[in-house]
C-alpha cells in the first residue's frame, strides 16, 4: 500500500512539474514572438527613415543646394542604409532585390542615375507609402540603365 501512495505522489508531482514546465515554455514563446515583433517594427521604422532621407537628399540635389558631389554621396549613403535595413525586415524578397539593384545603380552609374533622380524620388515615395508600384517603378529605372556604359 505504501508503495502505491508513493508512486501516486511521484506521478502527481511529475504531472504538476510537466504542467509548470509547459506553461513556462508558452510564456517564453510568447515573449520571443513579442520581442521579434518589436525588433521588426524597429527595423521597419529605420528602413522608412532611410528612404525618407534619400528623398530629402534627392530634393537637395535637384535644388542645387551646395556641392552636388557631396549631395550625391549622401544619396548613396542613405540608399546603402535603406538596403541594409531592407534585408533585416520580413518582406518580399523581390522588394529587397529591387532596393539592392537601385543601390548598385546609384553607386556604379552616377552619371546615368543623376538624370533619373526625379523618377527615383517618385518611386521611393511610393515605396514609403507601401505601394508595390514603387518597387515596380524602381525596377523599371534599374532596367533602363545601360550597365555596360558609364
Amino acid at each position: 500500500m505504501n508503495q502505491e501512495k508513493l508512486m501516486k505522489r511521484r506521478m502527481i508531482r511529475a504531472l504538476i512539474l510537466a504542467g509548470i514546465t509547459f506553461i513556462a515554455l508558452l510564456v517564453f514563446i510568447a515573449l520571443y514572438i513579442d520581442e521579434t515583433r518589436r525588433v521588426q517594427e524597429t527595423y521597419r521604422r529605420q528602413y522608412h527613415t532611410c528612404l525618407t532621407k534619400v528623398t530629402e537628399d534627392i530634393d537637395s540635389y535637384l535644388n542645387n543646394d551646395g556641392d552636388l558631389d557631396f549631395r550625391y554621396t549622401r544619396i548613396v549613403s542613405d540608399m546603402s542604409c535603406a538596403d541594409s535595413f531592407a534585408f533585416l525586415i520580413d518582406g518580399p524578397e523581390e522588394h529587397k532585390r529591387v532596393v539592392t539593384e537601385v543601390l548598385t545603380c546609384v553607386m556604379k552609374f552616377p552619371e546615368q542615375m543623376r538624370q533619373k533622380l526625379p523618377e527615383l524620388k517618385a518611386a521611393i515615395e511610393d515605396m514609403l507609402a507601401e505601394y508595390d508600384k514603387g518597387y515596380d517603378e524602381a525596377a523599371k529605372i534599374v532596367a533602363s540603365i545601360d550597365k555596360k556604359g558609364h
